[in-house]
């Protein structure tokens, strides 16, 4: 019987206590969706696309949202610019180095106050088609 190997890793990050000039920025958020996938060996197929959403209620004050499909999967930002706070996803087939991802956001947005998890994903993912 054939090991199972997992089909990748999910980061989930969330830093507080950032800049709302940082947060504000459109360009910051394009840019490090944009340069990252190279950095952690993975390959851009859509994106980046950064929109602004619209405050919707009390608990979203609104901010810059933004994406970037890689072939492994994708990234997500998600600004909250009034509560100062940021939410991440790094979603990838393929391993990569967490930790250099999370050195990078805290870089980025300028935060040391941060949480993080790494979830495994496709624990029993099928090493062969299946027909």
């Amino acid at each position: 019987m054939k090991k199972q190997i997992p089909f990748g890793l999910h980061l989930m990050l969330d830093l507080y206590n950032c800049s709302p000039e940082v947060l504000n920025d459109k360009e910051l958020v394009s840019n490090i969706l944009r340069t990252l996938p190279e950095k952690i060996g993975m390959r851009i197929l859509m994106g980046p696309y950064v929109a602004f959403a619209q405050p919707n209620g009390k608990r979203d004050p609104g901010g810059w949202t933004g994406v970037v499909v890689i072939h492994e999967s994708h990234i997500t930002v998600h600004t909250f610019i009034k509560r100062r706070f940021v939410t991440v996803d790094v979603y990838s087939c393929r391993d990569f180095d967490a930790q250099s991802c999370i050195e990078e956001f805290k870089k980025v947005f300028k935060t040391d106050d941060i949480e993080y998890t790494i979830e495994t994903r496709g624990t029993k993912y099928p090493s062969e088609d299946i027909d």
